[in-house]
């Protein structure tokens, strides 16, 4: 593969003049965005309505995990199609189909009599998850401005925690309505039937923002992405942007066999380790169990999807942070920092529970401090850098690739959750979380370059140097 040569000092020239329009850039990478709030919906809704599912269906522990990862094995799917797709069709028609896909999920769950005709359904809605997981974070990354391409990236994070904390209080509201035998037969269809709600909205914002430009020009397009660039940056950088873009698809072909190119396969293997470390450190296993965890410490119900809302609360506030200083303090630095301390806090919950410490305050304050670093750092930041350090030309592909381990990673955890917490007890099962967090740390050190500030087409160069 040949080094992709620029003309630096024009385009530097042009950066430097660009005053980018961020109110149309911002509006577009919001409506994109809230994907993430289907994608939050999904994750956590379960979280309120697995006892339900497992008294309505008499579920096995195998079963609970089951009823909790059938979604996961759809985004599987979903994540591994949006590559292709994607490439083949657009950006924005993959997006309007993952929509559809979802509002058929989120109804058809809710009213089967079945406990495999609700696992069928989940998975469908997974499909759509799956798409817009995966293209979401890369439609904003090819919008933006490099200036803020962390923060319009981090946006998918951000309406990803909102979706998760609306849930929670959509599902603590719903169970208030009856008592248990309503929950049972009702409120489980209630929780999962309002999804269709966000999903309708999503499809019709949608068809209001534009197609990916770097989509356009990759399939000979320029005329139609250069208007959408001139709305986004002055004269000068789009029309330099266009002329950047349509060199970095210049060595495209379409084998796979790119993807294992010098310098293109770090970066492979770099997006893949830091989606598989998205999920293998615990998170999901709170997200998802939350109420089982408050339970098992003594809370009751009520009290426990209380709890379940502050962990919600401080996911969102915490991911503010990020998304405000991810730009500023650079990506590689708040990795560090968040997964540090989810280490620490891990090997804390673990010991609480080991000494019988989890009547008092302790094991709360330190799930929301862990809440907080994962917030801060391996929740935002990892759609970012899967979404930027890939060449355009196969960008499409990477990234599909590194969201099926992301994905792989989420269905591991919360299929194990379950009988891990039953078999090894709930110390050994923070402490193994734990030990992995401490590896996520080591590997972010030595292997995971800072990316801030940089152009999508100066990434490639970045890795072809290595």
């Amino acid at each position: 593969m040949g080094v992709i040569i620029h003309n630096e000092s024009a385009q530097q020239k042009a950066l430097q003049s660009e005053k980018p329009n961020m109110l149309f850039v911002t509006l577009v990478s919001i409506v994109a965005a809230l994907g993430g709030i289907l994608f939050g919906f999904d994750i956590a809704v379960v979280s309120g309505a697995v006892e339900f599912l497992q008294q309505r269906f008499s579920l096995s522990e195998f079963q609970v995990g089951w009823a909790v990862s059938s979604l996961i094995v759809g985004s599987i799917t979903g994540a591994a199609l949006s590559g292709y797709m994607s490439e083949r069709i657009g950006r924005k028609k993959v997006l309007l189909a993952a929509g559809f896909l979802f509002v058929i999920g989120s109804i058809c769950s809710a009213i089967q009599d079945t406990f495999t005709g609700y696992v069928i359904f989940r998975m469908i809605g997974g499909v759509g998850i799956g798409i817009t997981s995966t293209i979401c974070p890369v439609y904003n990354a090819e919008i933006a401005p490099a200036k803020y391409r962390g923060r319009l990236v981090a946006l998918n994070q951000l309406a990803i925690v909102t979706g998760i904390f609306l849930v929670y209080f959509q599902n603590s509201w719903i169970v208030s309505l009856g008592d248990e035998a309503w929950g049972v037969s009702t409120a489980w269809r209630w929780m999962f039937g309002v999804g269709a709600v966000p999903g309708l909205i999503f499809m019709l914002l949608m068809l209001f923002i534009p197609e990916s430009p770097r989509w356009l020009i990759k399939k000979n397009r320029p005329y139609e992405a250069l208007p959408i660039l001139l709305k986004i940056h002055g004269e000068e950088a789009a029309k330099q942007e266009v002329l950047d873009i349509k060199e970095s698809f210049k060595n495209e072909n379409d084998s796979l066999k790119q993807l294992f190119a010098p310098g293109i396969r770090v970066a492979l293997f770099i997006g893949i380790m830091l989606a598989i470390m998205q999920h293998i450190t615990g998170i999901n296993a709170i997200l998802y169990y939350a109420p089982v965890i408050f339970k098992g410490m003594g809370l009751g119900t009520d009290a426990s999807l209380t709890q379940t809302i502050w962990i919600g609360l401080i996911n969102v506030l915490f991911t503010i942070v990020s998304v405000w200083l991810i730009d500023k303090a650079g990506r590689k630095v708040l990795l560090m920092i968040g997964t540090s301390l989810m280490t620490l806090c891990l090997i804390i919950i673990g010991a609480a529970f080991k000494m019988g410490l989890t009547t008092g305050p302790l094991v709360l304050i330190m799930i929301l401090i862990y809440v907080a670093s994962y917030a801060i750092s391996l929740g935002p930041i990892v759609w970012v850098m899967i979404s930027e350090i890939f060449p355009n030309r196969i960008r499409g592909k990477a990234v599909a690739i590194a969201s099926m381990a992301l994905w792989a990673g989420d269905y591991l955890v919360s299929q194990a959750f379950p009988p891990l917490l039953s078999s090894a007890g709930p110390s050994n099962t923070f402490w193994i979380f734990g030990a992995i967090s401490l590896f996520v740390v080591v590997f972010i050190w030595r292997k995971v370059p800072e990316t801030k500030g940089r152009s999508l087409e100066q990434m490639e160069n970045m890795w072809l140097e290595k």
